[in-house]
């Protein structure tokens, strides 16, 4: 391995956002971790980097298991020589009406969007502090500036993420360690390919990945898009409860 290229380690990787971001990535010189459940797909992918004069090397790690996803992030840091970017981008979301949600229909999205993103974050954190480099990426939403209906669990996972990264940026100020939240609208990737329920302004993987490549090259602390999304979302928390509840809280059983 070249170890005067940069290296990034990715979950998520095998399809949507995580994918796209991944080939822009190789496409700008990154050495990469490829990491989420689906080794197939990670091992189609590594192939397509490699076939094109990149590096990559593949992760089988499911994040919601939080010793793994350590142990994974942990692995590819000592493989590449010390990364310099950690992208936690894994995430899931289930719609489900609140009035009959159980805590097992909530649980898989609160492990993988919450337990299984810090878990990725810090795994190297103290070794980038001590490294005097390195870049910390979590893909949040604009889903989590308000409550949506029938997604109670995803848009309260978004918004801790959301903080976190903020919390983290706060704390890291002055170090060699950036911090960026990315927050996307709506992106055509296989989790959004059921939705039957309208999706404004809609990106394709590949606009979103451009999006978060040019974030990430200028050390961004918060990468939202669209902007048409993300002016309309910023302006709903000036709404009233009230207001917002009646607008957008027709509860269907």
């Amino acid at each position: 391995m070249n170890k005067s290229t940069p290296s990034a380690f990715i979950t998520g990787a095998s399809s949507g956002i995580g994918k796209a971001i991944c080939l822009r990535l190789a496409a700008d010189g990154y050495r990469l971790g490829l990491a989420a459940r689906r080794v197939d797909e990670l091992e189609d992918l590594a192939a397509t980097i490699r076939s094109k004069g990149g590096e990559a090397e593949v992760f089988r790690v499911d994040v919601s298991d939080t010793a793994a996803a350590t142990e994974a992030v942990r692995a590819a840091d000592d493989t590449f020589g010390g990364l310099d970017l950690v992208i936690a981008n894994a995430g899931v979301g289930r719609q489900r009406w609140a009035g009959k949600a159980r805590f097992s229909d909530i649980e898989p999205t609160l492990s993988v969007n919450v337990m299984g993103a810090a878990a990725t974050l810090v795994a190297v954190l103290p070794r980038m502090v001590e490294r005097g480099r390195g870049h910390l990426v979590g893909v949040s939403s604009l889903a989590g500036y308000r409550g949506l209906p029938k997604s109670a669990a995803y848009s309260g996972s978004k918004a801790f993420l959301r903080v976190f990264l903020e919390g983290l940026r706060v704390d890291l100020r002055g170090t060699s360690v950036a911090v960026t939240d990315v927050q996307p609208g709506f992106v055509r990737t296989p989790m959004t390919d059921d939705n039957k329920n309208p999706m404004p302004f809609l990106v394709e993987p590949e606009v979103a990945a451009d999006h978060i490549a040019r974030g990430i090259a200028r050390r961004a602390a918060v990468v939202s898009f669209p902007w048409q999304l993300a002016t309309l979302v910023r302006g709903s928390q000036a709404l009233p409860n009230g207001v917002w509840d009646r607008a957008l809280g027709k509860a269907t059983v």
